[in-house]
């Protein structure tokens, strides 16, 4: 069985394991760890540990529960007491990592009760903060603050050294394909590029890398980024062993759901530009859209992605 490294977080990463859980992959997800937005941001100060509603949304995308156990752990605590803003599965893998002593063996305790179509790895166990130079020099701290800025990202990096999990390490050296995830491209995927031992294993794996693009741009991270920008900026923060293909969006957009999201949420259709891409392309119609809202086809894109893997 081919085995795959997935690098991410948030809903971009959680939208595509939906996908390919269904299909015969060893998969391995190495979630971000540095949101501290909400829930997350007050347990990671009370407790002093990672973040965890990335790695919630990944287990739940990763799960054979039934329908109910989804929404009973994304069930979020509306009150005026402590419990406001808190995930019920927040608070599980909470009570999972001061259980076992730490987070990874929480997850591992976590996922049996879940039955995961794969295995979830935090970056690290430290609780990292990021941090980002914006386009006017100024330096903003805090994953929910950079997200927040009205400025241009010019670069991201960690306020301290982190200490990447060898399992992360492992997954990479044992890859058949590595995949960079659809997600937020300064604040969940190039996170998990901030580190020079991922980076050197990177380098000398002989799996490809993949990068999925997004579909849709985000404010303050990829204002008017075309699908080559996307993977310049990527490349900017790998090492020697650079993308290897790229999976984009060829489809239209509904005119009238684009005008939606350019008003309401400043977010515009990424361009493929496709004379600027000089690596391998997967290109297909990945649109749809469900209760208003982009997203990308998951059977259509894990289809493609399954076939590249296996060809």
């Amino acid at each position: 069985m081919k085995k795959v490294t997935i690098f991410g977080g948030g809903t971009g990463m959680s939208t595509l394991l939906r996908g390919l859980k269904e299909f015969p992959i060893d998969i391995t997800s190495v979630v971000s760890v540095c949101d501290d937005g909400k829930s997350t941001g007050k347990l990671r100060k009370e407790f002093n540990i990672p973040a965890m509603g990335d790695i919630r949304r990944v287990m739940i995308a990763l799960s054979e529960t039934e329908p109910l156990m989804e929404k009973l752990l994304n069930y979020r605590f509306e009150s005026n007491s402590e419990l406001n803003e808190h995930t019920v599965g927040n608070l599980l893998l909470t009570a999972g990592t001061q259980v076992t002593g730490n987070l990874s063996d929480g997850i591992k305790a976590i996922s049996k009760v879940l039955k995961l179509k794969g295995k979830v790895i935090p970056f690290s166990e430290d609780n990292i903060v990021l941090s980002a130079i914006m386009d006017d020099g100024s330096i903003v701290e805090g994953e929910h603050n950079i997200t927040l800025s009205p400025k241009k990202i010019k670069k991201v990096y960690y306020k301290d050294n982190v200490n990447v999990l060898e399992d992360v390490l492992k997954s990479i050296d044992e890859s058949d394909l590595v995949i960079l995830s659809m997600g937020s491209l300064y604040t969940s995927i190039i996170p998990n590029l901030l580190s020079k031992k991922v980076i050197k294993r990177l380098n000398s794996s002989k799996a490809k890398i993949m990068y999925v693009c997004n579909m849709v741009t985000q404010p303050g991270e990829t204002d008017d980024f075309t699908v080559s920008d996307h993977i310049n900026v990527l490349n900017e923060y790998l090492g020697n062993h650079k993308i290897d293909v790229v999976v984009s969006n060829i489809g239209k957009i509904d005119k009238t759901v684009a005008e939606k999201y350019s008003t309401l949420e400043q977010k515009d259709p990424v361009l493929y530009d496709g004379e600027n891409i000089r690596c391998e392309k997967i290109l297909n119609n990945y649109v749809s859209i469900e209760d208003g809202v982009i997203r990308h086809n998951v059977e259509k894109l894990s289809l493609d992605i399954y076939s590249y893997l296996v060809n």
